[in-house]
């Protein structure tokens, strides 16, 4: 007769447990994320100052709409990315999966003559399936994130290719006005695909902090089992997470297509890796449970300054390549560091 009554009991206690423990890491994290993000944010304005010193066409209007016109495709991947890594997790299927995204979009609108809105619709459906199908192999056939999305990488890659016959799909013929999505001006001076990455942003921050995909987003990265044992369906919310960070997969394909006026099914090829480093540059934790929009938007500028400075430099590619993975591999290593400090 007792056992329905434990049984409330130990929930209760195990959610003010959580709910406890989320407080202090709230209180005693605020500070420390607050150092971090400007951190990240004098990083930013120590290179800005750099290549502006390093180049005098570094800091020019023109260049800087270039700089954000760049970020767009990262940031968008990165603001998805960041809501997967916080739960502990990792995709690296968003780079591929961007081109494979891109490609569908092209097929909808160039190879079936859809209307512009159904093609975009599409495209960002395919980047919503495969975040269903990612979550689904974490959660219920319980493989390894990295695994998981790994084999999604390849898969999507090899069905770009497959898809658009290993040649990029033109819209200038078919849909004349599909670029204006990227590169039209509602703002003078400012790419709609900035605007589109800022909406986003916006929209992200929104989720992440004020409902309860973002609550439950936390709540899985720092304690997964604590979070199932208070009555969370992790499996369910995972799936939604990973479907969520999907949709801006398939918007960054939309976007990436518009800007290049082609849908290139090559194009995704080393996105993921500097979308996942925006994010861990932003101060988002591998481990999970913590992280931020704001973050991973400087995280993702820090990303398209350093590579746009190199460029402007004449650094050359290769050496371009061995600069980022240096700032990768300083990126996770600080985060190694405060993860020990954590514990």
């Amino acid at each position: 007769m007792s056992t329905p009554q434990n049984s409330g009991s130990t929930t209760t206690v195990i959610q003010q447990a959580v709910n406890e423990n989320t407080d202090k890491r709230d209180v005693a994290g605020f500070l420390k994320r607050q150092l971090q993000q400007s951190l990240a944010f004098g990083t930013l304005v120590v290179l800005v100052i750099f290549f502006s010193i390093a180049s005098p066409s570094f800091f020019t209007f023109s260049n800087i709409a270039s700089v954000l016109l760049s970020t767009a495709v990262i940031g968008i991947l990165a603001l998805g990315t960041t809501f997967v890594i916080i739960t502990g997790g990792i995709d690296l299927s968003i780079g591929t999966g961007m081109a494979l995204c891109a490609v569908m979009t092209g097929v909808f609108i160039t190879n079936m003559g859809l209307p512009i809105v159904v093609g975009v619709i599409g495209g960002i459906l395919t980047g919503v399936l495969m975040g269903l199908v990612n979550g689904v192999n974490i959660t219920f056939l319980r493989l390894p994130p990295f695994i998981a999305t790994l084999a999604m990488m390849m898969i999507a890659g090899g069905l770009a290719l497959v898809i658009s016959g290993v040649a990029p799909i033109y819209f200038s013929t078919s849909a004349p006005d599909f670029k204006r999505i990227a590169l039209g001006v509602i703002i003078p001076g400012i790419p709609n695909a900035v605007l589109i990455t800022a909406v986003l942003a916006i929209l992200g921050y929104v989720v992440l902090n004020k409902t309860l995909l973002g609550r439950y987003t936390y709540a899985i990265g720092s304690n997964e089992e604590a979070a199932r044992l208070s009555g969370v369906n992790t499996r369910r919310w995972t799936i939604l997470i990973y479907m969520f960070a999907g949709a801006f997969t398939g918007i960054a394909g939309v976007v990436i297509a518009s800007r290049l006026d082609s849908a290139q099914p090559q194009i995704g090829m080393g996105y993921e890796l500097q979308a996942i480093a925006a994010v861990i540059i932003g101060g988002t934790s591998l481990l999970g449970g913590r992280g931020s929009i704001l973050g991973t938007v400087i995280g993702a500028l820090i990303m398209s300054v350093l590579v746009n400075g190199l460029r402007i430099m004449s650094i050359q590619t290769e050496w371009q390549n061995i600069v980022v993975g240096i700032v990768v591999l300083l990126a996770v290593f600080f985060d190694s560091l405060r993860n020990r400090q954590r514990t």
